[in-house]
């Protein structure tokens, strides 16, 4: 859907290996902006850390890691990369994945296509969160001839833009002057 990611497999369990080698965790800030760099490093959205989960019913912690260094609390297409790589590991079509948001299950759907549960979303202002107690309905936000967007929380904070077109919108001068935005303090 047009995001990409670094998948890095963490778990110190594999199914039918035994023990391997196991990625030093944490991943330091500059390692992370360096990997994630399009210009110096493999370049991604996201880095995406598979660990061990403490929670017998989730086959995996996932961290996600911005490409600036900082934690997500969840990402809805990281965590269907990484389901499926999960549901093709122990051939079913199912499985429940541990996040910093909570629990996600996923499923692989008729199509092909895996669908995860992310949960309800989140409106209240700290929960996004946001900067200070505002309207996240109604957000005093303009950007490149955008405004009143809606601030929701998944895991991660989302800046929803209501348009006609969302294909005469430039993502790409919007997107860098939203999450920087000190709305946003995440």
């Amino acid at each position: 859907l047009g995001n990409d990611f670094v998948v890095i497999d963490s778990r110190t369990k594999d199914p039918g290996a035994g023990e391997r080698a196991r990625w030093p965790a944490p991943l330091a800030r500059d390692l992370v902006r360096h990997l994630a760099d399009r210009r110096r490093g493999v370049g991604c959205d996201q880095i995406v850390v598979i660990e061990d989960s403490n929670i017998p019913k989730a086959a995996a912690f996932l961290r996600f890691l911005n490409a600036n260094g900082s934690e997500a609390g969840a990402c809805g297409n990281g965590a269907r990369c990484v389901a499926a790589h999960l549901m093709r590991e122990s051939g079913d079509d199912w499985v429940m994945v541990e996040t910093q948001a909570g629990l996600l299950s996923a499923e692989i759907c008729a199509d092909g296509s895996v669908l995860v549960d992310m949960g309800p979303a989140l409106m209240k202002w700290r929960e996004v969160p946001l900067s200070h107690d505002m309207d996240t309905l109604h957000l005093n936000l303009s950007v490149e001839g955008l405004s009143d967007p809606v601030a929701v929380g998944i895991g991660n904070p989302h800046c929803v833009f209501f348009v006609d077109d969302a294909e005469a919108v430039d993502i790409e001068m919007v997107g860098p002057k939203v999450e920087t935005s000190l709305i946003f303090p995440d």
